[in-house]
């Protein structure tokens, strides 16, 4: 069903990002290129870090297989999140509410509210301990500066919806950057690692491993983030037809992956450098951030 263009969602951005007609193929990559990156930051969060690290400094290499079937998950449940938003007009709540009973809707908001929760609980606290650790910065304080800076990200919404996109792919680029600096010093067995892409039966016969494995996959996969992709794909002025449909589709698809693998190298990054710094030197209790940060020291 199409949506009531009454009720957009994201109304403050919602297609105001123009789609030059005619334009060739980079200039259109680089139009729909955004929203893939903004959702590949909750792929990549400080929950992702303890489990990675955890799970690289008690098993070595053996979970990066869960790592890449777990952002191979995500990709595939981004690109129908973002199928949804372009080819009804709706994005997920609004589907959601359109198509299910208003007891189910009300089940699913209630869910999501208490998701949201729990992964900002993890943001903010993870936050509040990076400063604390660089700077010396009491938590609370370090809690409290980390909503300021939510805020200030939000309003930057005011000023386009591009300068919230160039801000998350800023950061990205720079875990991503100093994760491959950190990789480079660690020097990982790297025959080790490619062998631990292939999934093995051990993981679901060890319960310490499984656990680690369930946490790993629990961390990726960020439910919030579907109805998030199918929101901000729609920040993008693509003509109403069915061609164009398909080719938003096409281009939001292929941004989300590029976006989601990046995500895919800092979570396996973040495992390797688990395995390289800490279990080869016999170091397998390593299971926080601040723990992390002593011994990589």
């Amino acid at each position: 069903p199409q949506r009531d263009p009454q009720l957009p969602s994201l109304p403050e951005s919602y297609r105001t990002i123009p789609i030059a007609h005619g334009a060739g193929f980079w200039r259109k990559l680089f139009a729909f290129a955004g929203p893939g990156y903004l959702v590949a930051v909750g792929y990549m969060d400080p929950g992702n870090w303890a489990t990675d690290i955890g799970g690289g400094a008690k098993f070595g290499y053996t979970l990066l297989s869960v790592v890449l079937l777990s952002s191979l998950i995500a990709m595939f449940l981004q690109a129908l999140s973002a199928k949804l938003g372009i080819a009804t007009g709706q994005d997920l709540a609004q589907a959601c509410r359109a198509h299910y009973s208003r007891r189910t809707s009300f089940g699913l908001w209630i869910l999501c509210e208490i998701a949201i929760a729990a992964c900002d609980l993890a943001e903010v606290l993870g936050s509040a301990v990076a400063l604390k650790l660089l700077f010396h910065l009491p938590l609370l304080y370090g809690v409290i500066l980390t909503g300021a800076d939510v805020l200030m990200v939000l309003a930057l919404q005011g000023r386009g919806f591009r300068w919230v996109e160039a801000l998350v792919i800023t950061l990205i680029v720079t875990i991503a950057g100093c994760f491959a600096y950190e990789i480079l010093f660690a020097q990982p067995l790297w025959r080790e690692a490619a062998v631990g892409l292939l999934p093995r039966a051990e993981i679901l016969q060890d319960r310490d491993m499984l656990y680690l494995a369930i946490g790993i996959l629990g961390a990726t996969v960020m439910p919030h983030n579907l109805y998030l992709h199918s929101s901000i794909v729609q920040t993008r002025a693509f003509a109403y037809h069915v061609d164009s449909k398909r080719e938003a589709i096409r281009f939001s698809i292929l941004d989300s992956s590029v976006a989601l693998g990046l995500s895919f190298f800092v979570n396996a990054a973040i495992l390797v450098l688990g395995a390289a710094a800490f279990h080869s030197h016999g170091l397998s209790n390593v299971a926080d951030i601040e723990q992390a940060y002593r011994l990589l020291a």
